[in-house]
């Protein structure tokens, strides 16, 4: 029989080794096998043979849960049932946890322990089995300087003495196999910190599933199965393939009956959407679960799973495959850079900071009261990029969208002098999370060819784009923030005072190869009182058919899609939104019912089609060579022109004017090779709700190496020889 001070430490939930004394053990002293049971609330527990299910004995109520008994019999362990009768009445048999042995490989647990996993998810987290004729859960969780870890849920009334992990001690591993526990039950891990403090119930850092905010249980869910991939992925997300990018809330893109839509309802209507538009790729903000709507997804606790605001985890993979048989990719926006505090989450998970950077001039990051992933962890670094390879791998998308590089990048960010911790050279560049940045691109490219990775970036660090190998990051794409930033600039300028201005549409392509960009306008232009790109265009308040803010914003949409760089668009500037973004409603769709918003939609969608149908307009968009400039210097009119080349003979002319003036016989320097050239969109053609200026269906000799044609006001044209 346990002495007084072990039963005291089991009842209390803090004996340091439950494996060795609950279930089956022979007695050292009197040869008699024991069994012993902790089931808190049970008024009664037989002990059964697992095959015939005779009983073997009653075991006695010792003492809170406790029962025990020996077996006078029996010498040799067996495989055995517990019959338990409730407090409520209610009988059950079980399996019992404490008869399983360590389930996780030598193998894993030394990879675990050094950071170097390649797959933690496989490892880690909830993962049903089948041992022999038990079905069950195996639970594993990394927490080093916990004194005990106990797995929760609705499966022991949530008491923490009922399932006490083992411990592996070298990995900083706690593990357990609970039989019976089947997918949707919740759970949480219940621990005690290195001081024997109770720290509030954490949610599974690895878990596939969760409940619905307020509530913040992990739920037991299935590994996703490998998916089969389209075999034009690669070729999709190449730098000479057209990319334009429809960025989505999924949230707030369709509100039905005012709730969050399912991943049933979006793969019914999102997918044909974008595709009718012409895009070739949907970038969702992100979808791992995260507490607080408000924000956005960006303040994520659940990196391996998809947010139960859109139904469960396997509506996610029909949403991909969706997106897949319309023709399009699909990004998910995904974010290593921070984390909440929330209680139930990573903070101070095992009572210390493990996650996280201990000292807050490295931890805290100032801009949203978050916490900073501690990126010299090598188990941290494996649990991120381990999370880019599941939405890869295990979901099937094609690439990632990584959020606040910049923050990543410099540890002086958004810091004043004094509040921050140089580096070991003294310097302001965070190694580790370069380091990082570049392992998870490396990973990415080894084991998901064809997927791409794309950094939200906004300062000039070098060589964000390049390949890992020759000096750089490893992305396949920055966002390229300095053109967003000046060409919105320029474009809330009245048109009289441009002139002033020219220079910001021009600079950008002073630096537009330097890595391979992407030009964003993005749902960070769109909210916090910036209003919508619509709302940013000037025009004359007392015109109360606002041409001049819908030809305005024509014209923008036709310089950036003639402009190198791929393209990103946030949802419902496609229509001209005219009001900000609100992520608690869904976008105005009856505005489509103006002949202005719907204008404009259409314009988008033959701008994509244009952009997709001419490789001058996408086969170089990063490379030099793509690029002439035939009329840079008309600050006085705010005229930009320029050639845009596929490297093959093809070419396509484009031409802004960025005043109201209509300029007929304007003259330009013709690139060689086309004798006659055509008008083959205009951004101020009837059809997109503009004056119908232009060139109509002339054809424009070229003569003495000058074209002579027509500018409607405020205004793109896009030439290709006749």
């Amino acid at each position: 029989m346990l002495d007084d001070a072990q039963t005291q430490a089991l009842l209390e939930a803090r004996h340091g080794d439950p494996f060795s004394v609950l279930g089956l053990h022979l007695d050292a002293d009197d040869g008699r096998l024991w069994m012993r049971a902790l089931l808190p609330s049970a008024a009664g527990v037989m002990l059964l043979e697992a095959a015939s299910g005779r009983l073997v004995a009653s075991l006695p109520h010792r003492a809170g849960g406790l029962f025990e008994a020996p077996l006078p019999r029996r010498r040799m362990r067996f495989d055995y049932r517990l019959q338990v009768r409730w407090d409520d009445g209610l009988e059950e048999r079980y399996a019992d946890a404490y008869a399983f042995g360590p389930l996780l490989a030598d193998a894993d647990l030394q990879l675990l322990a050094r950071g170097e996993h390649p797959r933690p998810y496989t490892v880690l987290g909830a993962h049903s089995l089948q041992i022999s004729d038990v079905a069950g859960v195996r639970f594993a969780v990394w927490a080093p300087h916990a004194r005990r870890v106990s797995v929760v849920g609705s499966f022991n009334n949530w008491d923490g003495r009922r399932h006490v992990m083992r411990r592996h001690a070298e990995a900083g591993v706690w593990e357990l196999f609970i039989p019976h526990v089947a997918a949707g039950d919740r759970y949480k891990y219940e621990l005690l910190g290195p001081d024997g403090r109770l720290l509030p119930l954490k949610a599974d850092p690895f878990a596939f599933a969760a409940e619905l905010r307020p509530d913040t249980a992990s739920l037991v869910a299935a590994l996703p199965p490998l998916p089969t991939l389209p075999a034009a992925r690669a070729a999709a997300n190449r730098r000479d393939a057209p990319i334009a990018i429809y960025e989505v809330h999924a949230a707030s893109w369709r509100r039905p009956d005012g709730r969050f839509p399912s991943w049933d309802e979006l793969a019914a209507s999102l997918p044909a959407y974008a595709a009718d538009l012409g895009f070739t790729h949907i970038e969702l903000l992100p979808i791992s679960e995260h507490p607080f709507d408000g924000s956005w997804g960006y303040q994520c606790l659940g990196l391996y799973a998809p947010s139960a605001r859109f139904g469960p985890p396997e509506g996610f993979a029909r949403f991909v495959a969706a997106c897949h048989a319309a023709g399009l990719g699909l990004l998910l926006d995904w974010v290593p850079a921070h984390f909440p505090m929330d209680a139930h989450g990573l903070a101070q998970f095992d009572g210390t900071p493990l996650y996280e950077y201990a000292d807050p001039r490295e931890g805290l990051h100032r801009d949203w009261n978050t916490l900073i992933y501690d990126f010299s962890r090598p188990q941290v670094r494996q649990f991120l990029v381990g999370s880019a390879l599941y939405w890869g791998e295990r979901w099937g998308v094609d690439g990632l969208r990584v959020d606040a590089v910049a923050s990543m990048l410099y540890r002086d960010y958004s810091r004043p002098a004094g509040e921050w911790l140089p580096n070991a050279q003294g310097g302001r560049e965070n190694f580790e999370a370069i380091a990082l940045l570049k392992q998870l691109n490396q990973r990415l490219g080894a084991e998901q060819p064809g997927a791409i990775s794309v950094a939200e970036e906004s300062t000039a660090f070098p060589q964000v784009s390049a390949p890992v190998d020759a000096g750089g990051l490893g992305f396949h794409y920055k966002w390229n923030m300095g053109w967003m930033n000046d060409t919105l600039a320029y474009m809330r300028e009245d048109p009289i005072h441009r002139r002033w201005h020219h220079d910001k549409l021009s600079f950008g392509l002073v630096y537009a190869f330097s890595e391979n960009f992407v030009l964003p306008l993005s749902h960070d232009e769109v909210v916090h009182g910036k209003g919508s790109l619509l709302g940013k265009m000037p025009g004359d308040p007392n015109d109360t058919a606002q041409w001049q803010r819908y030809a305005n914003l024509r014209a923008y949409y036709g310089f950036m899609w003639g402009h190198p760089g791929k393209k990103l668009l946030f949802m419902g500037q496609e229509f001209a939104q005219p009001s900000e973004w609100n992520h608690d409603a869904e976008l105005p769709w009856a505005l489509l019912d103006d002949a202005r918003h719907a204008g404009v939609q259409r314009l988008l969608r033959d701008l994509n089609r244009l952009y997709r149908s001419q490789p001058a307009l996408h086969r170089l968009d990063c490379e030099p060579a793509g690029f002439q400039w035939l009329q840079a210097e008309d600050r006085e009119q705010s005229v930009l022109a320029w050639a845009r080349h596929d490297g093959q003979g093809g070419c396509v002319i484009v031409v802004c004017n960025f005043t109201p003036v209509p300029r007929p016989e304007y003259r330009l320097p013709a690139p060689a090779g086309a004798a006659a050239w055509r008008e083959v969109l205009n951004t101020d053609s009837s059809h997109y709700g503009g004056s119908n200026a232009g060139n109509l269906d002339r054809v424009l000799p070229v003569i003495e190496g000058q074209l002579t044609l027509t500018l409607p006001p405020l205004a793109t044209l896009f030439l290709v020889p006749a």
